[in-house]
């Protein structure tokens, strides 16, 4: 009780003392104590408040790197801190039905602490929040505790590493929009855009296992290269041409591109921007660590060089295309190639690709697709404007039979042998077709499998008998031959009656 009245006894002493004083001299006193606790504590303290300056408008980064990087160690700290605080935000329920639930997010509770461990060092972070007077406001903040005998050498070292870690974090879990251009009612350039979930992912893609392995290299060491870029004074962007027939997967890669590297997409329509003013403000808009994809590039605009010959040489390749895969744009092509929409220029493109408006944002990666590569001027496709190029044609047999394996759940069957004997023959089927065919007989696998191989089969055959009357037809002296040479010497019958007995042996083996 003695104790408890001296206690009281000088709490009344401050109290009347914080009355009589003077305010400069009780704040003199007060630096003075604080002086002498640091002076005998054995740790260093460091403040992150959540704001900067003391209007506290300016946000801090390094608090939402504090946020960030305690939100993964508090879900992954065995045991964890006596008290946290839950929430889940309201667009959480305004997901789509088939969406995950998202899950609820963590945080330390107000002056709690957690404990992390650094190289060997302890360190210790308390949350504070603290309501300013005659305010519903909180000024929030974190302290860090740290050794005081290692405190400067660690704590570079350690913030890097959190920021490292909140990176990171804030990569894989925030969430990505799809992003398009739209005019809007004053002609502005602008996107708009919808969240972004494609399911595509590499692991579902049916890809040649090399080229697989390859494109994954290359995006991560992308994703990983800031400082390289930084060294090398290069921007830090990438170009990709993805073109082959339609079907052949390239949007489907393109949404596995977006979903490996968690970026956003902008899908830019080159019909809509009317001038190269405003495809700079479109880029200008674009956001770091996004896919800017144009798709169709041929079809956009008029981006060869020599115009007539290499729209004649375009039109004859798209009807090929037309007639092997199905593909009815060739007219819409011809009207879209021969209707000069805007003023959108190749060197307007070319700028954006590569020129001094590139280099607004960073970690970017641009890409083209097209069905007809041929129909690109040169100078779009060089290093620098679309770095790497990736040809996706028919399907081969190991991507045949993961496409079989993933639909119908067949991982060896008589018919796949057969199947990929058709593939290996000449027959050629995109992935979009063969899994059109596995769709439609999702519920009887044997069906699907015999089905697919009949079809392969039949493909074969029409590629063998097309291959027969082309060589049936430069036997012929007044017949043009592909190369556009008219007859042939002897030698070259010679040659081509070779190539029809080895195809008449082939077609009377089939029968």
């Amino acid at each position: 009780m003695e104790f408890l009245s001296q206690m009281w006894s000088l709490l009344g002493l401050l109290t009347i003392l914080q009355n009589v004083l003077p305010t400069q001299l009780l704040s003199l006193l007060h630096s003075l104590w604080q002086s002498l606790q640091d002076s005998l504590t054995p740790y260093s303290y460091f403040d992150v408040p959540e704001f900067l300056g003391s209007a506290a408008v300016e946000p801090n980064a390094l608090y939402r790197h504090v946020q960030l990087y305690l939100h993964r160690s508090l879900l992954l700290s065995s045991p964890p801190p006596p008290r946290l605080t839950l929430s889940l935000p309201r667009s959480a329920y305004a997901a789509p039905a088939s969406a995950a639930p998202a899950p609820p997010s963590v945080s330390l509770s107000p002056n709690h602490s957690v404990a992390d461990t650094f190289n060997g060092h302890r360190a210790v972070w308390t949350h504070h929040a603290d309501t300013l007077q005659d305010s519903l406001e909180e000024r929030r903040s974190f302290s860090l505790r740290l050794p005081k005998r290692h405190a400067a050498a660690v704590l570079p070292e350690y913030l890097a590493h959190l920021a490292a870690a909140a990176d990171h974090l804030e990569r894989s879990s925030r969430a990505r929009r799809l992003h398009t251009n739209a005019a809007s009612p004053r002609g502005a350039a602008a996107w708009a855009s919808v969240p972004f979930c494609h399911p595509a992912t590499f692991d579902t893609l049916a890809l040649d296992p090399a080229l697989k392995a390859r494109l994954l290299a290359d995006l991560t060491a992308f994703a990983e290269g800031r400082e390289f870029y930084r060294r090398t004074g290069r921007p830090w962007k990438r170009g990709y041409l993805l073109h082959g027939p339609p079907g052949s997967g390239k949007s489907s890669l393109i949404a596995a591109m977006a979903n490996h590297l968690r970026y956003d997409v902008f899908d830019l329509e080159l019909t809509r921007v009317a001038t190269n003013a405003d495809l700079r403000a479109l880029l200008i808009q674009t956001t770091n660590r996004s896919l800017i994809v144009i798709e169709d590039i041929d079809c956009s605009l008029h981006l060869t060089g020599d115009r007539g010959l290499a729209s004649e040489r375009l039109q004859k390749r798209r009807k090929l295309h037309a007639a092997a895969y199905g593909d009815d744009s060739s007219d819409s092509d011809d009207d879209a190639g021969g209707n000069h929409r805007g003023k959108v220029t190749l060197s307007g493109l070319l700028n954006f690709t590569d020129g001094l408006w590139s280099c607004c944002g960073e970690e970017r990666i641009i890409v083209f697709t097209t069905n007809h590569v041929d129909g690109i001027d040169p100078a779009l496709l060089r290093p620098g404007r679309m770095d790497v190029h990736v040809r996706l044609d028919a399907c081969g047999a190991h991507a045949m039979r993961e496409l079989v394996q993933r639909y119908v759940g067949v991982g060896y069957h008589e018919m796949l042998d057969a199947a990929e004997d058709s593939i290996r023959g000449g027959a050629e089927m995109t992935p979009a077709e063969v899994g059109e065919v596995l769709l439609r007989n999702r519920d009887e696998p044997e069906t699907a499998v015999t089905e697919l191989a009949a079809e392969l089969k039949a493909r074969r055959n029409a590629a063998d008998d097309l291959q027969w009357e082309d060589s049936a037809a430069e036997l012929s002296d007044g017949s043009p031959t592909k190369k556009g040479r008219k007859g042939m010497g002897w030698e070259g019958k010679v040659r081509m009656l070779g190539r029809l007995r080895s195809l008449t042996k082939s077609e009377s083996g089939r029968r």
